[in-house]
């Protein structure tokens, strides 16, 4: 488990005065168990990226702590592990990858992980097998798409074996098809790794085991899809908008107010109900 314990942080030292810069992450608690789903969600500037640092120790808290399996980021001698253990994708995909071939960028991390050869070649084909770029293996990077590239990059994370996978902003670079391909990257790894993915696109939290809200350095909601997009006033103080099914459903309810005693989330609960 990835525990968040009162994690507050902001960039630059206190003045002389106990002076400091305005805070990018306030007293922030969370845990990422085993296995699940979660997406954090929030408006630019709310402190969801600098939060993404800090689950593998790229950043550390100027107060709180951050654990990972037991092991403090503080902890130098974890940290190596810990940075095994959670991997961290960005949003551009060509700060990532850097070999000349797909099947070399995904082999780099167990490389330097010491591994025998066999183990290494298993992993890389495990790795491109998830996320369906096993055909593309002697491509060079430079050639694919953005959705193909931010795959590779994520194979290359997986083929480290790590117990939670952390996407920052991964998909916001990427054209509806990418983007398409991506979710379905992540709900084919669904279960079988922990998943946090940060984004402000609302339509990719609709699947979530569970979802965050981010505004303002803090985490202002949690709980599951349906619970928290049926916050509809809040949604909008938080500088996010709702799925466009719901706001569909929103709009068909004005005219019908009987339909949608609970708003759906899927294009399918909508047709359902309006069906019915």
């Amino acid at each position: 488990m990835i525990e968040f314990k009162n994690v507050s942080f902001w960039y630059g030292e206190e003045d002389g005065f106990g002076i400091r810069n305005e805070e990018v992450l306030r007293e922030v608690s969370l845990e990422i168990p085993p296995g699940k789903f979660m997406v954090l969600l929030g408006r630019n500037g709310s402190g969801k990226s600098t939060l993404a640092k800090h689950a593998n120790g790229l950043l550390l808290p100027q107060s709180g702590e951050v654990i990972v399996d037991g092991m403090n980021t503080r902890d130098e001698e974890s940290i190596w592990e810990i940075r095994r253990r959670v991997g961290l994708v960005f949003q551009n995909p060509d700060n990532q990858i850097i070999a000349t071939t797909v099947e070399e960028d995904v082999a780099f991390g167990p490389e330097n992980l010491g591994l025998p050869r066999e183990e290494i070649i298993a992993r890389v084909e495990e790795a491109l097998d998830l996320v369906g770029m096993a055909e593309y293996r002697n491509k060079e990077p430079h050639l694919l798409s953005g959705g193909q590239k931010q795959r590779v990059a994520i194979a290359g994370v997986l083929a480290m074996h790590p117990e939670y996978l952390i996407l920052d902003e991964a998909t916001s670079m990427l054209d509806p098809e990418g983007k398409e391909e991506l979710m379905k990257v992540i709900l084919n790894l669904r279960g079988k790794i922990a998943i946090l993915h940060i984004t402000h696109n609302v339509e990719e939290a609709t699947e979530a085991d569970e979802v965050l809200v981010m505004d303002e350095g803090r985490i202002v909601a949690q709980g599951k899809p349906r619970e928290i997009f049926s916050q509809v006033e809040e949604i909008e103080n938080w500088g996010l908008e709702l799925p466009q099914v719901t706001e569909t459903a929103l709009l068909v309810k004005k005219q019908f107010p009987y339909l949608f005693e609970t708003l759906p989330l899927s294009p399918r609960e909508l047709v359902e109900e309006l069906c019915s």
